[in-house]
């Protein structure tokens, strides 16, 4: 196949998923183009809660600060039993922590979300191409050629790869012909809707449950006079279109009449869908967040899911095209299928008991937050040490430490940016790190020195709380190397270098490899 340009990679689709790989990219200095087949970006609240877990993915791609300051904590549940209502507390906000510095849920809607993705990709040089539909697909060996349409015509873009993010329906998954199993429950419908609300507190989220599933939701918005409304159509039920239709419909379930709106700004007919793509490569194609999985609503999972997608996909993509070796590729789909098939059992439980007055059905924890999600047994965990609280494949916890001058330092700081971080905890190790061998193609590595004692040497980080001993469950020598997605490659506690330099080559470029020959 002849090419012109060859860029080096093509996202299809510019949500949260697509925008989040879109910064992980051009932060590494790759050559990108966004689309999106809409003609404006997303303007409505839908995925509304940001997990734990993304807020430290957010943090590292610069973006948290506009995140935190459009949204909020949630606020309790008021759950209206005809007369009564009884304040109810989904989520058990709690403080931070040395290893967890972002511990609880951030509600924001959406397109605030995509906003604060799409501000950061323009510092970072890019602006995502609305209005461009891809119309076809067409592989090569080297390379992978779309037809997109535009506003001048078609036109072909060819990539070394290409990402399908372009949502359930997505069209790089149909022209790549994957399955996506599962189920679409058709008579199951949840209209939903933004508006300017009145009449109803703005400290709680408001739930009118009645038996056999019916329900209605209403979620105030942060820094707003908008609720996010959700109403649960029964199965042969027009759902109403206009506001006086809606706001009939919500007098009579609810049976407050006080309820006024106004101002619909975004409206949606929801079908929950179960599904998992079959694949989640072919060839030089992949796919990202909800063209490789769709969720139900409940648990706010779905958004989250795509994030952790691109997170783990974009420094692979990078390694990969600086020479590493294409298997680190098959690593993608080895270690998120899984995770999303979790994640689909876990939110279509909790969406089940919806209606039932199932307090499971609101109650939130851990289990949602995904901090506790790990690649343990993947292909890039390999056997080897542990320590007593962690393993390779495990996410690397934040620390508390104290710089040479007696400030603090935050581990997570050392993380941030695209590059490994290898850890030597105590004199030995340290050692052993200033002899390891990186290659100068792909990501960099960054070497961290940390010691417990007072009078460590001037280059180390002190860990005098011993913030990093208890997250990390070290009890003597050890060498880490943390992966550019926040995830431990390996942990050594015995022959500490022969076994980091193994698990470096299975993540790097060979030495020998020619970065020009990559470009060729």
């Amino acid at each position: 196949m002849k090419h012109g340009k060859i860029i080096d990679v093509l996202i299809v689709g510019a949500g949260p998923t697509g925008s989040t790989l879109a910064i992980d990219l051009a932060r590494r200095g790759l050559e990108l183009r966004i689309i999106d087949k809409a003609p404006k970006a997303f303007d409505g609240s839908r995925a509304k809660g940001i997990q734990p877990r993304s807020l430290e993915v957010f943090a590292d791609l610069g973006v948290l600060d506009e995140i935190l300051a459009a949204g909020s904590l949630y606020p309790k549940l008021g759950v209206h039993l005809g007369p009564l209502s009884l304040p109810w507390r989904m989520f058990r906000n709690i403080a931070a922590t040395p290893c967890i510095p972002y511990p609880n849920t951030w509600l924001i809607p959406q397109h605030r979300v995509d906003g604060a993705l799409h501000s950061q990709l323009g510092r970072l040089g890019h602006q995502t191409e609305f209005g461009h539909e891809l119309l076809d697909l067409a592989q090569g060996t080297d390379a992978i050629t779309a037809t997109i349409s535009t506003a001048n015509g078609p036109q072909d873009i060819t990539a070394r790869y290409l990402v399908g993010a372009d949502g359930g329906s997505s069209t790089v998954r149909k022209k790549l012909g994957i399955a996506f199993n599962g189920t679409t429950r058709e008579q199951d419908r949840i209209l939903i809707v933004d508006a300017a609300t009145s009449g109803l507190p703005r400290d709680r989220w408001h739930v009118w449950p009645r038996l056999g599933g019916k329900f209605i939701g209403a979620c105030p918005l942060p820094h707003t006079d908008m609720f996010q409304w959700m109403i649960r159509l029964a199965p042969d039920e027009e759902a109403p279109r206009d506001l006086a239709g809606i706001l009939q419909r919500i007098h009579a379930h609810t049976g407050n009449a006080h309820i006024s709106l106004r101002d619909i700004q975004w409206q949606s007919v929801f079908r929950p869908n179960i599904r998992l793509a079959e694949h989640y490569r072919a060839g030089r194609a992949f796919l990202a967040g909800d063209a490789a999985h769709v969720h139900t609503p409940a648990g706010a999972q779905g958004l989250n899911t795509g994030i952790q997608d691109a997170y783990n996909l974009g420094w692979k993509l990078a390694q990969c095209i600086a020479g590493a070796d294409d298997t680190l590729l098959d690593s993608y789909e080895a270690e998120r299928q899984p995770i999303a098939a979790r994640v689909l059992g876990l939110s279509t439980k909790k969406y089940d008991a919806i209606g039932t007055l199932n307090p499971s059905a609101i109650k939130r924890g851990k289990d949602e937050q995904q901090l506790a999600l790990t690649y343990q047994g993947g292909p890039l965990a390999l056997a080897g040490n542990r320590t007593t609280t962690l393993q390779a494949g495990d996410r690397a916890p934040d620390a508390r430490l104290r710089d040479n001058k007696g400030g603090e330092a935050r581990l997570f700081d050392a993380f941030k940016g695209p590059h490994f971080t290898a850890i030597a905890y105590g004199t030995a190790a340290a050692d052993e790190l200033a002899r390891l061998d990186w290659p100068s193609l792909g990501a960099p590595l960054r070497r961290v020195i940390i010691d417990d004692r007072a009078n460590a040497a001037n280059h180390a980080l002190i860990d005098a709380a011993h913030t990093f001993r208890d997250a990390y469950g070290v009890t003597g020598d050890t060498l880490l190397l943390v992966r550019p997605d926040g995830y431990l490659a390996h942990i050594a506690t015995q022959d500490m270098l022969a076994t980091t330099q193994a698990a470096i080559r299975c993540l790097t470029p060979p030495a020998e490899t020619r970065q020009d020959e990559q470009h060729k």
